[in-house]
C-alpha cells in the first residue's frame, strides 16, 4: 500500500513540476518578446472567400521554430481564414489576426512549423511585416482541396500588390 502511495505521489510531483516549468518557459518567452509589435487592428473589409481550418501559429520571419508568444499569436486553435477585398483575416473567435494585402511579403506551402507537422505542403504559410518586424503565420485547411485554392487566391493578391507598387 505504501509503495503505491509513494509512486502516485512521485508521479504527481513530476507532472506538477513539468507543468510549472512549461508555464515558466512560456512566461519568459513572452517577456523576451515584449518588443514584438502587436498585429494589425481589424479593418473594414468585404469577405470574398472563407475556409475552415486551424490557425497553427505565428513565428518570426522565416524561422519556423521561433513561435511568437506575445499578443496571443503563438496559441494554436480552430479558425476560419477569410480572404477579403483588402486583406487576409484569421478569425479565431476573439483573438483574430488581420493582415492587409500591402503587408504581405511572401507565401509558401510547408510541411510544418512550431509544433504542427503534417503531410508535404499541408500548411499555407503567409509572410507579413509590421514595423520592420517579419512574421510567418500558418494555416491548416480542414479540407485538403482548399489548400491549393487558398494558396492560389493569396498568391494572386501578392502579385497584384507587387504590380501596383511598380506602377
Amino acid at each position: 500500500m505504501n509503495s503505491y502511495v509513494f509512486s502516485i505521489g512521485l508521479t504527481l510531483a513530476v507532472i506538477i513540476a513539468a507543468v510549472v516549468l512549461i508555464w515558466l518557459g512560456w512566461r519568459n518567452r513572452i517577456r523576451r518578446q515584449s518588443q514584438v509589435p502587436a498585429p494589425y487592428e481589424n479593418f473594414e473589409d468585404v469577405e470574398v472567400h472563407r475556409f475552415e481550418g486551424m490557425y497553427v501559429c505565428t513565428t518570426g520571419g522565416e524561422d519556423w521554430l521561433d513561435r511568437i508568444a506575445v499578443h496571443g499569436l503563438g496559441v494554436r486553435g480552430n479558425a476560419d481564414l477569410v480572404i477579403g477585398e483588402r486583406g487576409v483575416h484569421f478569425m479565431r473567435g476573439g483573438n483574430d489576426v488581420h493582415i492587409p494585402y500591402s503587408a504581405l511579403t511572401r507565401l509558401k506551402r510547408a510541411s510544418g512549423m512550431a509544433g504542427k507537422f503534417v503531410e508535404k505542403d499541408g500548411l499555407v504559410v503567409v509572410g507579413w511585416a509590421k514595423d520592420e518586424a517579419e512574421f510567418d503565420t500558418g494555416f491548416r485547411a480542414r479540407y485538403h482541396t482548399d489548400i491549393a485554392k487558398i494558396y492560389q487566391l493569396l498568391a494572386s493578391q501578392i502579385d497584384d500588390e507587387a504590380e501596383q507598387e511598380t506602377n
